[in-house]
């Protein structure tokens, strides 16, 4: 029969000390078969539980001391010998433990990684970097902050709402597109296996009955336009304006082109002779070559600039590269300042912008004319018609738009 060990006290295992220099010592505590206490040879100490499972003998640590005091340690012991002889294996069930604490981390994942990891899946969709940037920004600026941080896994309803209720009724079309692509990041998490259920940000039975429907809220991020009336008064106001960015601006209102086409147009994509803009399709956001008949106003302002040195630009910044976004905006902005109240918006009574001449455009051509509308839809360089119906028109009306645009011309030009 083998000795029994005697019970160690308190202040005995507090004033254990190490017996070497390099190697643990253990001491046997007493009280329970196969509980002792190790001492490093720096002085720490932890419970060890010596236990024989399946005819194996097994270490198994109780916590280190003095966070398990003695009266614990002993507690624990017990319960350990007591769940071996009712037939348990402490050592797998705590290995499975384990692997499944892997699994658990393994399947956890953010939403701001789960949203990195779909973009760079889905890179190979977009038609350009600006489409895949507008993705990142979009859900960086206003998916990140309520949901960055949190696993994708614990992302509900009530999680989207809170994302999107800040911009739903503000800005209606961006709080749908960033609907769209929470929903999307968080479909890829659930085929990826991070999360399991139904998608939070699904629109149909599911966020339609806790918001309003995009289509019934105001359209507060319609951009701001000139009324049409006031089209040929404010026209002849930015004429007055010297500076590259307000023969910019005269240049893109003439166009009925984005800002972005206008800061980034080159001198290579026009003929002049033949009054032709082409942008190519890496600058457009529909991916596709957009053609633009100039009229003879707008050749007029592309003749009257000077190049600047080696500058590819036709509308290039003072230190390089392309004019801001901002630059544009700016000479709006003052405008807007010169005349305050003139030049505002009809619906939302907000300062017209830049982006908001398109709008003006498209009134013109639909109250003032009898041009075909998908001629000014294709103007403006939006998608006409359906994919199918778009594979197999070829042509762009460019010839016949040619028309129009002198015809945009000397309506803007109708107050000189």
């Amino acid at each position: 029969m083998p000795k029994r060990a005697i019970e160690m006290r308190p202040a005995q295992i507090q004033n254990l000390k190490p017996k070497h220099n390099r190697r643990p010592t253990v001491y046997c505590v007493g009280g329970v078969t196969g509980l002792n206490i190790q001492v490093q040879p720096s002085g720490n100490k932890s419970w060890i539980m010596r236990i024989r499972i399946g005819g194996k003998r097994h270490e198994i640590g109780l916590g280190a001391y003095p966070d398990t005091g003695l009266a614990a340690a002993r507690e624990k012991a017990r319960e350990l010998r007591d769940k071996v002889a009712n037939g348990s294996n402490p050592v797998a069930e705590r290995q499975a433990a384990k692997v499944q604490v892997v699994k658990e981390q393994a399947r956890s994942i953010t939403f701001n990684d789960a949203a990195k990891r779909f973009l760079l899946w889905k890179s190979e969709e977009f038609s350009n970097a600006k489409h895949a940037e507008q993705w990142r920004a979009t859900l960086a600026t206003y998916a990140s902050p309520a949901l960055g941080k949190m696993l994708v896994r614990d992302i509900d309803v009530r999680d989207v709402q809170r994302a999107l209720e800040p911009i739903w009724l503000t800005k209606t079309e961006t709080a749908s597109r960033l609907r769209g692509r929470i929903e999307g990041v968080l479909a890829w998490a659930t085929v990826a296996g991070y999360r399991t259920g139904d998608n939070p940000a699904r629109w149909g039975g599911n966020l339609d009955a806790v918001m309003p429907k995009p289509s019934k809220v105001a359209k507060g991020d319609n951009q701001p336009a000139v009324p049409l009336e006031l089209m040929p008064a404010w026209f002849a106001a930015l004429r007055k304006r010297e500076g590259l960015a307000a023969k910019a601006l005269e240049f893109l209102t003439l166009c009925a082109s984005r800002s972005g086409e206008v800061r980034g147009m080159h001198w290579d994509e026009v003929d002049l002779k033949a009054g032709l803009w082409t942008i190519p399709a890496a600058r457009m956001k529909a991916g596709r070559e957009h053609r633009v008949p100039l009229s003879a106003a707008a050749v007029k302002v592309l003749e009257g600039l000077e190049r600047r040195g080696d500058s590819p630009f036709v509308f290039p910044a003072e230190r390089g590269g392309q004019l801001s976004d901002m630059s544009l905006s700016a000479v709006m902005r003052r405008m807007n300042e010169a005349e305050p109240g003139r030049w505002l918006d009809r619906v939302s009574k907000r300062p017209a912008v830049p982006h908001g001449l398109r709008s003006t455009f498209r009134d013109w051509a639909a109250e003032k004319t009898e041009f075909p509308r998908d001629m000014a839809e294709i103007a403006l360089a939006h998608n006409v018609g359906s994919e199918v119906e778009r594979s197999y028109r070829r042509g762009d009306m460019a010839e016949k738009r040619r028309l129009m645009m002198e015809e945009w011309a000397k309506f803007c030009l109708c107050n000189k």
